[in-house]
C-alpha cells in the first residue's frame, strides 16, 4: 500500500501570507498549478488558496487582487496528513472533508501536496471511484 509520500507531488512552494492575490495568481501560472499553500512568516501552514478563491472571493466581489493578501483568503480549518500516512488514511481524510488538495507534512514541515490528479495516478480505480462518489455526489434529497 502506498504512503502519502509516495502519492504526493513534491517540491511544493508556499505563497507567503502577506503576498497579494495578483502575485499568488502569477505564481500559480508560473508553476502550472491551481492552488498554493499559504505559509506564515513562521513557515507554518496557514491555509490553501485556489485560483477559484481568487476569482470568486476577490474579483467577483469587486475587490482588487493587488491589494488583497493571501492571509485574507486563509479561512477555515486546515486539513493535512503526515508523510507516512497510508493511502487509505489519505483517501478517508479527503473524502470525509470533501477536499481536493491535501498538504503533506513531515516533522512539522510541508513536503508535498496531494491532488486529485495524484490520486488518479496512484490508487486503484475502485478507491478512486469511491473518492469521486463521496466528494462529487449530490446530497440526498429530502
Amino acid at each position: 500500500m502506498s504512503s502519502a509520500r509516495d502519492i504526493m507531488h513534491a517540491g511544493v512552494e508556499c505563497v507567503p501570507e502577506m503576498e497579494t492575490l495578483d502575485r499568488a495568481a502569477q505564481m500559480m501560472r508560473d508553476r502550472n498549478v491551481g492552488s498554493l499553500p499559504i505559509c506564515g512568516s513562521d513557515n507554518k501552514l496557514k491555509g490553501i488558496i485556489t485560483d477559484r478563491d481568487i476569482v470568486v472571493k476577490c474579483v467577483a466581489h469587486g475587490l482588487d487582487p493587488s491589494k488583497v493578501t493571501a492571509a485574507e483568503m486563509a479561512q477555515g480549518r486546515i486539513f493535512w496528513v503526515e508523510a507516512d500516512a497510508d493511502e487509505d488514511e489519505v483517501i478517508r481524510m479527503m473524502q470525509d472533508h470533501k477536499i481536493r488538495r491535501l498538504p503533506v507534512m513531515d516533522d512539522k514541515r510541508l513536503v508535498g501536496m496531494i491532488s486529485e490528479a495524484d490520486l488518479a495516478t496512484h490508487i486503484s480505480e475502485e478507491k478512486l471511484a469511491r473518492y469521486c462518489n463521496a466528494v462529487y455526489s449530490a446530497p440526498p434529497s429530502m
